[in-house]
């Protein structure tokens, strides 16, 4: 019985640890539009340029320096849960949810190079839905 506890306990540890890694990571590949959108590095999946929606909307060199702040806001929102996450935390559900809200709305807005961001963020949001009813 003590054995199966273990077990029990090093396969939670490793979901765990490894949901935290995933949503670190997610929070870095964040970074990624702050760096683009604020000329601090050319990413060539990521180029500069100062409209949103398919081109639709220019926003402006000024707005796009903003697009890029609410970039980093949710790498630290997502790095943030992350560490909520592996020290339990009671608010990192919180934090998970409004960074990937964020993060959904940021990648919606710039979709044509941020569309696979738009399934990660879905999956997080159903998984914070689901995973707490099991």
């Amino acid at each position: 019985m003590l054995v199966y506890i273990e077990e029990k306990k090093i396969m939670s540890d490793v979901l765990l640890y490894g949901a935290a890694f995933i949503t670190f990571m997610h929070g870095l590949i964040h970074l990624m539009g702050l760096a683009a959108y604020w000329k601090l590095a050319e990413i060539d999946a990521l180029p500069y340029k100062t409209t949103l929606l398919d081109g639709r909307w220019d926003v402006g060199d000024s707005g796009i320096r903003v697009f890029g702040v609410l970039w980093l806001a949710g790498a630290v929102g997502f790095m943030i849960a992350a560490y909520g996450l592996v020290t339990d935390q009671s608010w990192w559900q919180a934090a998970m949810a409004a960074s990937a809200v964020l993060s959904l709305a940021l990648t919606i807005l710039d979709w044509k190079v941020a569309y696979a961001g738009v399934a990660v963020n879905i999956v997080i949001l159903a998984l914070l839905i689901v995973v707490p009813r099991l």
